[in-house]
């Protein structure tokens, strides 16, 4: 850098980063996220920051390499969604580069872009929306602001999932919903009993017949009193109908996907969490390393150092909280259950740090990069399958409905041996805490 230019501009990091892009690339241009467009980058001519909506779009079309030094050629402002294919056709080039925030259908929008030939990027909703201002925003001010994020350099992109993973969360969230409607329908049948002195034992059938004869025999009920605890029995087995669909269909998507079914392999590890890895992970190349992965899941511990003040905390706050959780629990299961090698370890995790918390997260780290292997395919052979895996298959098979395996025309001894053929098949990576991973050399051609 001269010393006029640094007199003049100091050390501002959006200069400091202009000189860099412009130093590798020819003037107002930069480069795609590789992930995210093809394999090689294309200039870009200019950046449109794109506000979308469901029913409408706005769209500020931005020329120049830094956000100070950054041009408003043009601004679109609500325009009608269904004109989005000529409105790209008629004010686009490829050499375009639309930005978007991520919302509710920025992943539809951003691969109907992508389908009519123009790049796209899809960016971090957290990051935009502390540039928001409290005292002034609309569509417009918000199409300028997403445009100006990504030149500054800060905005980290979001990757836009496949037909197939989207179709997979869409699956993965429908149950997430049903379990938690059949938590809160089960938690207002059985405030209201105790209101009224009904105490159930722990485990007690809610949803089956027998339920209403006992529920009739527990209190002398009123008539207007019997008709609140039938509507809340009636919520709670149409929860309970949509949890067992969703269920089902989970599982026969498992049983059909070898990888899935490896990642059942893993100690504490059963068809829900196997199914959530494969839809919320997706294209597992997308992580460089199993450190990518943890801290996609937001298993890395939060710190912050600066100067002689040092601070570490927990897991929370970051990362996917959804796949976590269900992490969480695998872990938890191991440490209460298991006598594997993960399990011994994280019981010496637990004695040394003395919190029962610490050493769940360290064992779903560990399960966490074990699945990074498995996804890889880095996997060694699978010779047998011993007792516990034999339970997982018991369990994954009895979640299937009676009307599907009367469909399928296989009893459940069927269903299992074509299971465990399928698991011997295929390879997997069997995680011990005390070895390090060494792939076997690639066979000659």
């Amino acid at each position: 850098m001269s010393t006029g230019a640094k007199h003049l501009h100091g050390d501002r990091p959006e200069y400091l980063s202009a000189c860099k892009r412009l130093t590798r690339f020819p003037p107002v241009c930069t480069t795609v996220n590789k992930r995210t467009m093809t394999d090689k980058s294309e200039p870009v001519e200019r950046v449109i920051g794109f506000d979308g909506h469901p029913d409408s779009f706005t769209a500020a079309v931005v020329r120049g390499p830094t956000p100070a030094a950054a041009v408003l050629e043009k601004m679109f402002n609500k325009v009608p969604l269904a004109h989005l294919k000529s409105w790209v056709t008629k004010n686009t080039t490829a050499n375009d580069l639309i930005v978007m925030e991520a919302s509710g259908n920025s992943f539809q929008l951003a691969r109907t872009l992508l389908a009519l030939g123009r790049q796209t990027l899809v960016l971090e909703s957290c990051q935009l929306g502390r540039l928001k201002e409290a005292h002034a925003n609309n569509d417009k001010i918000s199409a300028l602001r997403i445009a100006k994020a990504y030149l500054a350099g800060t905005a980290r992109t979001v990757w836009i999932p496949d037909p197939k993973t989207q179709e997979r969360r869409d699956w993965f969230h429908a149950h997430r919903k049903a379990v938690n409607r059949c938590v809160r329908a089960r938690n207002s049948l059985l405030s209201y009993l105790s209101d009224n002195g009904v105490r159930l034992k722990k485990g007690s059938p809610l949803t089956k017949p027998p339920a209403i004869e006992m529920l009739r025999q527990t209190h002398d009920w009123s008539q207007r009193q019997w008709l609140v605890v039938e509507g809340l029995l009636m919520q709670l087995r149409h929860a309970e109908e949509q949890r067992v669909h969703w269920r089902s269909l989970i599982t026969q998507e498992v049983m059909a996907d070898e990888q899935l079914l490896a990642i059942m392999r893993l100690c504490g590890v059963r068809h829900i969490i196997a199914f959530a890895l494969g839809a919320l992970v997706g294209d597992i190349k997308r992580f460089a390393n199993p450190k990518k992965l943890v801290k996609y899941f937001g298993l890395n511990p939060a710190f912050d150092e600066s100067g002689q003040s040092r601070w570490s905390g927990g897991i929370g706050g970051h990362g996917r909280q959804d796949i976590r959780s269900l992490l969480m629990q695998g872990a938890q299961a191991i440490l209460r259950l298991g006598s594997t090698p993960l399990a011994k370890w994280g019981r010496k995790i637990l004695a040394v740090k003395g919190h029962y918390n610490i050493a769940v997260a360290a064992v779903a780290r560990r399960l966490t990069v074990a699945v990074w292997y498995l996804m890889m395919g880095r996997w060694t052979p699978l010779e047998e399958i011993d007792a516990r895996l034999h339970i997982k298959i018991g369990k994954l098979i009895s979640d299937l409905t009676a009307a599907h395996l009367q469909n399928s025309g296989r009893d459940r001894k069927q269903w299992r041996e074509e299971i465990a053929s399928k698991l011997k098949s295929s390879r997997v990576y069997v995680l011990h805490p005390a070895k390090r991973f060494n792939p076997e050399p690639a066979p000659a051609k």
